[in-house]
C-alpha cells in the first residue's frame, strides 16, 4: 500500500496529525504497536492519572471538607479497586474515541511495530510475527517517550515502579517514596496521599517543580505540606534497594550526609526520555542527538527531507498539547499551508489541588535575559468565589514588560487554574498588555477575577480588592 503520509505512533501528536492530514485530503496510515490507540497520554499518562486524581479528590473532600459545608457523611470509605476500574473505563472510552476518529477520517490503522526499511518504506511487524511493508511519500515519527530512571536503580515494576505501574497498583501504599519533585511525582503522590498513604518526596534540586517560577514552587510546597506530604529537597539519591516488601532509598543531603528513607513502594519519577527503540532510524538516514531525540528544523523536518518528527521524540516540553500542535503544524505544512507554533505560549499545568498553571517566561528567566519587568500578584483568598468554595490557597502572578506593559509571563496556583491559564495564553498570543487584561470586565464571583486583579497589580500597582 502507498500513502501520502504514514504516521508512526498514535499518541496525541500522532493521531491528531493523522486526522488533520486526512481532513486536508491526504491518504493516511497510522502505525501503533499496542492493541489500543492513544499512546502514553491516553493509556498510561494524562487521562488515567486525572481519573484517579478526581476520584481521590472526591474522597479527600468527603473526609476533610464536607463537614464545613454542613454535609455529614459517617465514616466515609473508598473502594480502591472501583477507582482503578473507573479509571480503566475512562481510558477505554477515550481510546475508543480515537479509533472512532480513525474510522471517521478513513485512516488505515496498522497494529504492530513500525520500523524503517528506507526513507519511504516502513515495515510493520505484527504481534504474531508476520510483517508487511507500506510506502509513504512523507512519514511522521510520533513515537513519544518512556519513563526515565537512574542508572543504579533496578525497576522491578512491583515495588520499585514508574508512573505506568503507579496507575494500576492493587493496594494503596502505606508509605510511598517518590524520587522526583516534578509534575508526575507530585500528581501521583497526591493521589495516594489523599487515600491515606504517607508520601515522602525526594528531590535533587533545591525546590520542587525546579523549572517553574520560584513563587510557584514555594506556594505549592506550602499547600502540599499542609496536606501532609513530606519534602526532602537538595537530596541526591545514591541507591534504591528492595528487601521483601520494603524499599530503602539512600540519599546524600545538602550537608553531604547519607540519609535513608524506608517505604513499601518507591515511585521513580525523574522525567521521561525520547523513545525510538525498534524504529531503525539509521536505515532511513535519520540523525538523533545524544539524548536520543530526533533532530528537526523549524518545520519539524528531520535531516531526511520527507520525514518529520513531533512530540516527546523531539526537543521541547514533553506535553500532550505541544505534541498535538506540532502534529497539526506538520499536516498543514505538508498540505502547502503556512502554520506556526509559538513555543513560548505552550502552557504548563500540574493537576494537584490546588492546580498549578503557567505560560510564558518565569521571573528568573526574565532576570537572566536582562529584561526589565514589573510584577503583579494577587492572592486567591481575597476572592469571594474562593471563599465561597473554600479554595483559598494560591495566587495569580502577572509579569509585564516595564516599558511597554506587554504581558510576558503568567503563573498561577489555585482552583481551576488549569482552565484559567488559557485566558492569558490567548491574550499573550495577541500581544496584550497588563492594562488590556485589567480593563476587561470579568464575571463576579469567579476565580478569573484573580487574573484581572493580578494584571491590574502589574499595570499600575493598585489591585482593587487587596
Amino acid at each position: 500500500m502507498k500513502y501520502d503520509i504514514i504516521v508512526i505512533g498514535s499518541g496525541p501528536g500522532g493521531y491528531i496529525a493523522a486526522v488533520r492530514a486526512s481532513q486536508l485530503g491526504k491518504k493516511v496510515a497510522i502505525i501503533e504497536k499496542y492493541s489500543t490507540l492513544g499512546g502514553t497520554c491516553l493509556n498510561v499518562g494524562c487521562i488515567p492519572s486525572k481519573a484517579l486524581l478526581d476520584s481521590s479528590h472526591h474522597y479527600y473532600d468527603a473526609t476533610h471538607h464536607f463537614e464545613e459545608h454542613g454535609i455529614s457523611v459517617e465514616n466515609p470509605s473508598y473502594d480502591f479497586q472501583k477507582m482503578i476500574d473507573r479509571k480503566s473505563k475512562v481510558v477505554e472510552q477515550t481510546t475508543g474515541g480515537v479509533k472512532f476518529l480513525m474510522d471517521k477520517n478513513d485512516i488505515d490503522v496498522y497494529e504492530g511495530l513500525g520500523s524503517f526499511e528506507d526513507a519511504t518504506h516502513v515495515k510493520v511487524t505484527k504481534n504474531d510475527g508476520t510483517s508487511e511493508v507500506i510506502e509513504g511519500t512523507n512519514i511522521i515519527i510520533a513515537t513519544g517517550s518512556k519513563p526515565s530512571s537512574l542508572p543504579f536503580i533496578t525497576l522491578d515494576k512491583d515495588r520499585i515502579i514508574t508512573s505506568t505501574e503507579a496507575l494500576k497498583l492493587k493496594e494503596v501504599p502505606k508509605h510511598l517514596l517518590v524520587i522526583g519533585g516534578g509534575v508526575i511525582g507530585l500528581e501521583l503522590g497526591s493521589v495516594y496521599k489523599r487515600l491515606g498513604a504517607d508520601v515522602s518526596v525526594i528531590e535533587y534540586a533545591p525546590a520542587i517543580t525546579p523549572t517553574m517560577d520560584k513563587d510557584v514552587s514555594k506556594e505549592l510546597t506550602k499547600v502540599l505540606k499542609k496536606q501532609g506530604m513530606k519534602f526532602n529537597v537538595n537530596h541526591g539519591v545514591t541507591a534504591v534497594e528492595r528487601k521483601g516488601d520494603e524499599v530503602i532509598v539512600k540519599a546524600t543531603n545538602k550537608k553531604g550526609e547519607e540519609v535513608e528513607f524506608k517505604g513499601d513502594y518507591c515511585l521513580v519519577a525523574v522525567g521521561r526520555h525520547a523513545y525510538t527503540d525498534g524504529l531503525a532510524l539509521d536505515k532511513a538516514g535519520i540523525k538523533a542527538n545524544e539524548r536520543g531525540q530526533v533532530e528537526v528544523n523549524d518545520h519539524l523536518q528531520t535531516n531526511v527531507s520527507n520525514i518529520y518528527a513531533i512530540g516527546d521524540v523531539v526537543r521541547g516540553a514533553m506535553l500532550a498539547h505541544k505534541a498535538e500542535e506540532e502534529g497539526v503544524v506538520v499536516a498543514e505544512y505538508l498540505a502547502g499551508q503556512k502554520p506556526h507554533i509559538d513555543y513560548n505560549l505552550v502552557p504548563g499545568i500540574i493537576y494537584t489541588w490546588p492546580e498549578v498553571a503557567a505560560v510564558g517566561k518565569t521571573e528568573e528567566e526574565l532576570k537572566k535575559a536582562n529584561i526589565e519587568y514589573k510584577s503583579g500578584k494577587f492572592s486567591m483568598r481575597a476572592l469571594g468565589r474562593s471563599r465561597a468554595s473554600g479554595d483559598i490557597d494560591g495566587f495569580v502572578k502577572v509579569l509585564a514588560d516595564k516599558h511597554t506593559d506587554e504581558v510576558l509571563g503568567v503563573h498561577m496556583v489555585g482552583a481551576r487554574v488549569a482552565d484559567l491559564i488559557m485566558e492569558m495564553a490567548v491574550a499573550m498570543e495577541f500581544r496584550a498588555s497588563a492594562e488590556d487584561i485589567a480593563r476587561i470586565c470579568h464575571g463576579h464571583p469567579t476565580y478569573s477575577e484573580g487574573v484581572k486583579e493580578a494584571a491590574k497589580a502589574a499595570w499600575d500597582g493598585k489591585p482593587l480588592n487587596a
